[in-house]
């Protein structure tokens, strides 16, 4: 009898020791990243956001959405001690996209290196790293470039809309903003995710078309990349110019859409699943 029970003790805790730990992952981001648990925000085109997929492919780790629409990484970094951040084994910071729209200098590595503020995004990533490493300094650490963009149009107001990384805003590419927060990652030897350069998203493929009316004709007309940049928009009297039909990458020029979520959840994955 004590022979078995001490057997089965054994087993219970061989298991016990194989047991896949479970992992806590706080995700800070803008839009992108908040709308994994607000799908109805984007007329119900996305079921899911990435979290939510790389969670399913891992089901030992587990997500805290710090996602905050229209943030910049100066915006999250002025107010990191009021996030509310948690001691967590990973940390993804998904941003960069809305600094180059707001024309946030970019800065350059000294400003990551001397910790020169939050006015460029070198600098702000800088607050924003230290934060998470005061936090676990042991945690992982994920830099998440920011994804190339076609003209957004937000779907719940068309007033709110912007040109695509196809060109400067304020004097910088978006492709700059995405180069410095590769430089920072390979400086500080953080992991990263390259969806800039390498998820196969493009402005070409943002969206299928833009639908907009025929400046000669007044027709409404489906234009592809580049074709669409040369034609004006007016959202105070044109339809919406991103039918579901339209749909690839995006669902709206700017925010993934099912397909695009699926790409950044599975480039997520091949780095989470060492941890």
């Amino acid at each position: 009898m004590k022979k078995w029970l001490f057997g089965v003790l054994m087993i219970a805790a061989v298991a016990a020791a194989f047991k896949p730990r479970k992992i806590t992952w706080v995700a800070i981001g803008d839009s992108i990243t908040y709308l994994n648990e607000h799908p109805d925000e984007t007329g119900n085109r996305i079921t899911k956001g990435y979290m939510t997929r790389v969670t399913a492919q891992l089901p030992d780790i587990q997500y805290i959405n710090k996602g905050y629409n229209g943030w910049t990484s100066g915006g999250i970094a002025d107010a990191i001690e009021k996030l509310d951040l948690v001691k967590a084994d990973v940390y993804s910071v998904f941003l960069g996209t809305n600094d180059w729209w707001a024309g946030r200098p970019v800065g350059t590595l000294a400003d990551y290196i001397n910790k020169t503020g939050n006015h460029t995004v070198y600098g702000a990533y800088r607050t924003i790293t230290d934060k998470l490493k005061s936090l676990n300094k042991s945690a992982h650490i994920i830099l998440i470039t920011p994804l190339q963009r076609g003209d957004f149009v937000y779907i719940a107001d068309m007033k709110n809309n912007a040109y695509g990384s196809y060109k400067e805003k304020k004097g910088q590419l978006l492709s700059q903003v995405a180069a410095a927060i590769d430089s920072i990652a390979d400086y500080a030897h953080f992991d990263k995710v390259d969806l800039y350069q390498e998820s196969g998203i493009t402005i070409e493929n943002a969206v299928k078309y833009k639908r907009l009316k025929d400046p000669a004709s007044g027709v409404y007309t489906n234009y592809t990349w580049p074709a669409y940049q040369d034609v004006p928009f007016n959202p105070a009297t044109d339809e919406y110019p991103y039918p579901v039909e339209a749909i690839d990458m995006t669902y709206d020029g700017l925010h993934p859409s099912d397909k695009g979520f699926t790409v950044i959840a599975d480039m997520l994955v091949k780095v989470m699943r060492k941890y």
